[in-house]
């Protein structure tokens, strides 16, 4: 799916949750294409703070494009598990992770950006550019430091936005999320 497609995706989602009064950021590998160098992804990435009384009124606004299984994701919200729904015409997969309550995740949410995506000014929230490099930094940690797709998305977000980074926030959250070494390296490939 080209990236003009995904984006108009991400923005009915956005709208949906917005509607509904739900509060989300876009993260993932569109986040980082936005803030890095743009590449290809297979679905999208939200992080809601979806609560149960707030589902009917996301689930309508998502509308008929939209398959949403409305019971699984009610189960997933009591659990604060992921679940994923479809968008049917361009059979886009958008995982929905409902917000955690560590320190980390809490920070990462509050500082999310809206951010203008269309020329008219249609935006959505996403996560920082710094958020983005620290999460994608514990995936790959996580994922036995291998995947050269989650360590380019790394290098090109620091070599893209570094400049205009919190230094300070990236670096304290780094030490404490056990991440600096892997920072230290992925600055170094950025320049």
């Amino acid at each position: 799916m080209s990236e003009p497609d995904v984006i108009a995706v991400a923005l009915q989602c956005a709208d949906a949750l917005e509607v509904a009064g739900v509060g989300y950021f876009l993260g993932g590998s569109l986040a980082s294409s936005l803030q890095g160098e743009p590449r290809a992804t297979n679905d999208i990435d939200f992080v809601i703070d979806l609560r149960l009384p707030q589902l009917p009124a996301f689930v309508q606004a998502l509308g008929a494009d939209f398959d949403v299984d409305e019971e699984s994701l009610r189960d997933a919200v009591r659990q604060g598990a992921s679940w994923n729904i479809f968008h049917l015409p361009t059979v886009t997969k958008v995982d929905l992770f409902l917000l955690r309550s560590g320190a980390f995740d809490r920070s990462e949410f509050e500082r999310r950006r809206r951010v203008a995506l269309t020329p008219d000014g249609r935006g959505l929230f996403i996560k920082s550019p710094e958020d983005s490099v620290l999460r994608k930094l514990l995936w790959f940690r996580e994922g036995g430091e291998t995947s050269t797709t989650q360590w380019r998305d790394i290098v090109q977000v620091l070599r893209v936005t570094g400049g205009q980074m919190d230094v300070d926030y990236l670096n304290s959250w780094a030490g404490q999320l056990g991440v600096t070494a892997l920072l230290d390296r992925a600055r170094t490939l950025a320049g």
